[in-house]
Parts: C-alpha cells; sequence; structure tokens
C-alpha cells in the first residue's frame, strides 16, 4: 500500500510541475518565468524531456566549474570559456541570428555590457549559426562584445552549458572562478539584467 501511495504522489508532483511548465510556455515571459523558482522549475521539466546526450557530452551544472569550450570569435581566433574571462563574472549570452526573441534583447545585453565596464559583469555571445549570418546580422544590430560561433546541434555549446532543449535566447551566470552561478530561458527585456546578473 506505501509503495502506492509513493506512486501517486510521484505523478501527482510530476503533473504540477509539467502544468507549471506548460503554464510558463503557454502565458510568455510572465511574472513567473523571470524568477529563479520559475526559471528552475522551467529548466527541471525541459531536462527531464531533452534527447539523450551524445556519450562523453559533459553538462554544466548550478554550482560546479563550467566546463572548458572552446570556439573561434569572428576572426577565427579560438577562445577558452570560461577561463579566457576568469577574474571577474561573466554572464554568457546563446543566440541565433534568426531567433526573433534573442535579437529583441541583443541591445539590452549591450547596454548592459557598456555599463559595465571594464570592471563588472563581462558579457560574451554565443551565435548557434552560419559565421556569415552572424556578420550580415552585426552589420544591422552591432554588439561592442564578444562573439564567437558554434554550430548547433545535440552537443553544443548551449547544451553544454545546461540547457540541453536548446531553447533560444539562453543565457547563464558564470561566477569569476568559473562557477555556473545562474541560467535563464528566454529574453531579457530593458532593466532585468542588472538584478539577474547580480552574483
Amino acid at each position: 500500500m506505501k509503495s502506492e501511495t509513493a506512486k501517486i504522489l510521484l505523478i501527482a508532483v510530476a503533473a504540477g510541475t509539467l502544468g507549471l511548465a506548460a503554464a510558463l510556455v503557454m502565458d510568455g515571459p510572465g511574472p513567473l518565468l523571470k524568477t529563479e523558482a520559475g526559471q528552475r522549475a522551467l529548466q527541471g521539466v525541459l531536462s527531464a524531456s531533452a534527447p539523450a546526450l551524445p556519450a562523453g557530452v559533459t553538462v554544466a551544472r548550478r554550482g560546479e566549474a563550467v566546463p572548458p569550450l572552446t570556439l573561434p570569435d569572428l576572426g577565427g581566433n579560438p577562445v577558452a570559456v570560461p577561463q579566457a574571462f576568469a577574474g571577474r563574472p561573466l554572464l554568457i549570452n546563446v543566440w541565433a541570428s534568426w531567433c526573433g526573441p534573442c535579437i529583441q534583447e541583443m541591445p539590452e545585453l549591450q547596454r548592459f555590457f557598456a555599463e559595465q565596464g571594464g570592471k563588472g559583469v563581462q558579457v560574451i555571445g554565443i551565435a548557434l549559426d552560419d559565421e556569415a549570418a552572424v556578420r550580415r546580422f552585426l552589420k544591422t544590430t552591432p554588439v561592442a562584445y564578444p562573439i564567437l560561433i558554434e554550430a548547433a546541434g545535440p552537443a553544443d555549446a548551449g547544451v553544454r552549458l545546461g540547457n540541453p532543449k536548446g531553447v533560444l535566447p539562453y543565457s547563464v551566470l558564470v561566477s569569476a572562478d568559473g562557477r555556473l552561478l545562474k541560467q535563464r530561458i528566454g529574453p531579457f527585456e530593458h532593466g532585468e539584467i542588472s538584478g539577474w546578473a547580480e552574483p
């Protein structure tokens, strides 16, 4: 009888979590999705329904060191993430030129980057996109923060940074010593980044 009760409770918890996630997705970026609790619930549901990872792929987990990534910048130079940015917190934004919400939030990311100067939180973008498409896009929507490039796939940078479903835009906050502090699915609206990016 206890095992049946446990099963019923487990099913009820799973149904509640799925209902919460459905509400978050269907209602768009409402108040709940902007909270850490809402983001964690959404992360949990998306992770549970994500495809299996390729063998040997390491995924970042909150509180743990971010697995090293080496990606080319727009000049073709390899950049080690997060090692090249050690010493200050780092906001990593994963985006694509075809992603409407990604495009909408880029001015806000640029504003935050400019506001931080040389002493605050660093910002980089990782475009899961074709390099030519990214270059064309950046001519019309320029940003001053570094942009790295990678092809989208089952083990791309977004997946390795804790986004196994590949929902874009996706951002993470990494501590000065390389640990994953926060994750966010969905775009930032005006004024949101400053409060979110506090380590």
